[in-house]
């Protein structure tokens, strides 16, 4: 195609840098109608171990209920920030409402907890400040136990921290957090309790230096507390084959019985090392593009102006980078689930705002892993959102108990 379109994607990539867009989070979540609880409960006893859900960090507010029903997807999960816990009254946050209402629905939800220390040291036992924090631990129990399946201490503890804290500093503030949220969960959830403990995530496994005296303590105290199920991975990795030093490490440091979680995995280390590619020749000369563009700048403006998503299939189908790790999916959820270990999965399921914010050849390609992408398609006729290039299909396929 070409003509006045091609031209004017000619004349905004040549001269692009970083772009801010001022566009707005997408429409409204629906409304959810209230379900019959006990078809709820039944799929939640049928859940297949090895479930394969859909991930939206921080923006569990961005959950539309049409785009989980075409995934075929019954898990969701998200992250909370605990700073937001003393902004407000919680039960008025948005993303705590959408775990009440995605419960409501019959959904199964993964919540991570999540404390972000980059800019400050960790509050020591018995201190105000941990009390401050134990506090806010308890105002999202109050919200969410018994509401989600499973909820994991921490996030990314060995990134949201700074390095001189990783090691005892780091361990001793999760461990004091965990045993809270477990006496928490005794005194006030009881002994049928839905909610499940993991603690999580451990990143860059694949590389020996991440593998430390700080991890090992993580691994030892997931080991020898009763209470917690097991841990989250998030393999965030640049070749397919970096995944496997996850389990190779986690597998014997769990006990008998216990499972992994992998709440966040893709291949944006590898995609990135390809933004500065030229873009192929021939989608170049099919849309009116100058065949020096590269990567990102296609990408980049995409965020900008949504592409119909015929185009954005060819852009990437035509990039050997991208085509030839198109069924990484499937091969990582075979490998999880080929451990007989896996609890659930979930995978980037829409792109959000930050992903595609300020886009430029050194941001994290986080927009090229998900199953709907409607920062850099278009909707399609049907009114339904722009789809990832060949995420959806696979992600249906890998389906285990979803809805019909």
């Amino acid at each position: 195609m070409t003509g006045s379109r091609g031209m004017s994607r000619r004349r905004f990539i040549e001269g692009s840098g970083a772009v801010g867009l001022s566009t707005a989070l997408g429409s409204a979540t629906p409304a959810l109608a209230q379900p019959d609880r006990a078809e709820a409960a039944s799929q939640r006893e049928s859940a297949a171990l090895g479930a394969l859900g859909g991930n939206f960090n921080q923006l569990l507010a961005n959950v539309h209920v049409r785009e989980l029903q075409l995934g075929r997807t019954d898990w969701v999960r998200g992250f909370f920030p605990m700073p937001d816990a003393a902004q407000g009254v919680l039960a008025s946050n948005a993303n705590i409402r959408m775990i009440a209402n995605l419960d409501a629905r019959g959904y199964r939800i993964i919540l991570n907890l999540k404390f972000p220390y980059n800019q400050s040291v960790f509050p020591a036992p018995d201190t105000a400040e941990m009390e401050t924090v134990l506090a806010r631990v308890d105002q999202v129990l109050a919200e969410v136990l018994d509401h989600v399946d499973i909820l994991v201490i921490g996030n990314e503890p060995f990134i949201e921290s700074r390095p001189e804290d990783r090691g005892d500093p780091l361990n001793v503030f999760y461990e004091t957090v965990a045993r809270h949220v477990i006496a928490y969960r005794a005194a006030h959830c009881g002994a049928g309790c839905r909610t499940r403990l993991y603690m999580g995530a451990l990143n860059r496994l694949d590389l020996p230096d991440r593998q430390t005296a700080a991890t090992e303590r993580w691994m030892t105290f997931v080991r020898q507390t009763p209470e917690i199920d097991g841990v989250d991975i998030h393999p965030h990795v640049p070749s397919p084959d970096a995944v496997q030093p996850f389990l190779d490490y986690i597998l014997p440091r769990l006990r008998a019985g216990q499972t992994f979680l992998v709440t966040e995995f893709s291949l944006v280390w590898y995609w990135k090392a390809h933004l500065q590619d030229q873009i192929p020749a021939k989608f170049a000369d099919d849309y009116g593009l100058s065949r020096d563009s590269r990567v990102w700048q296609v990408i980049l403006e995409a965020t900008h102006r949504p592409f119909p998503q015929e185009e954005w299939d060819a852009f990437l189908s035509a990039s050997p980078w991208y085509e030839s790790q198109k069924s990484f999916l499937g091969d990582q959820m075979r490998r999880f689930r080929g451990t007989g270990r896996l609890a659930v999965a979930t995978c980037d399921y829409r792109q959000g705002l930050p992903m595609s914010q300020n886009f430029a050849a050194d941001k994290p390609p986080w927009v090229l892993n998900c199953v709907f992408a409607p920062y850099t398609v278009r909707p399609w006729s049907d009114g339904t959102t722009g789809r990832g290039h060949a995420w959806l299909d696979d992600f249906r396929a890998l389906q285990r108990g979803g809805r019909g």
